[in-house]
């Protein structure tokens, strides 16, 4: 893989997105979309995940309301999308192909040029709306990846938070190293 569109949106726990861009290899060309709700989210949560990002190397961070940033383009060769996290929000305008802002819009690219988009879509409990959604989304092939963790992964928070971004990281096939099931 060479190159990688994060977006991050406003739900609770914006800063695992942070946090994978963090894992991710330094080669890889990252571009990140990060949305007003996500910053007002981040501030709440977790400021240092925000401003840590400024010292990752390859990565371009691209404004949301620039509708013409290159990631918004079919010719723009990008291997994969995630969002992470995926607010409800975020996720229906993805389902019905609204395209207001630029995450929303290069997920639709995603999805058009049939490339591999994942979504680590938030919140519960899910109404039958989300699940619709997500359904639907499924049947194109995106990857529904919410941030369930594993049991068997750790006690505290990081090991958690590195057990979901190692299988987010296995869904898109970048290399990762957490604890994975051993029997």
């Amino acid at each position: 893989m060479k190159r990688l569109i994060i977006g991050i949106s406003g739900a609770s726990g914006a800063s695992l997105g942070c946090k994978f861009i963090q894992a991710l290899p330094k080669e890889l060309e990252k571009y990140c979309v990060i949305t007003k709700g996500a910053k007002k989210v981040l501030q709440n949560e977790e400021k240092e995940s925000y401003h840590s990002l400024k010292e990752i190397e390859n990565l371009e961070i691209l404004d949301d309301e620039d509708l013409s940033a290159c990631i918004s383009s079919g010719s723009f060769v990008c291997e994969a999308m995630v969002v992470i996290p995926c607010s409800q929000n975020t996720l229906a305008k993805i389902s019905c192909g609204i395209c207001d802002s630029l995450l929303t819009r290069s997920a639709s690219v995603m999805l058009k040029e049939q490339r591999k988009l994942l979504l680590a879509v938030r919140e519960m409990p899910l109404s039958a709306i989300v699940l619709e959604n997500m359904l639907k989304l499924a049947r194109l092939n995106v990857v529904i990846a919410p941030p369930i963790f594993g049991y068997y992964a750790g006690k505290s928070l990081q090991e958690i938070e590195e057990f979901l971004i190692g299988k987010w990281c296995d869904s898109l096939s970048i290399p990762s190293t957490y604890k994975r099931w051993q029997s």
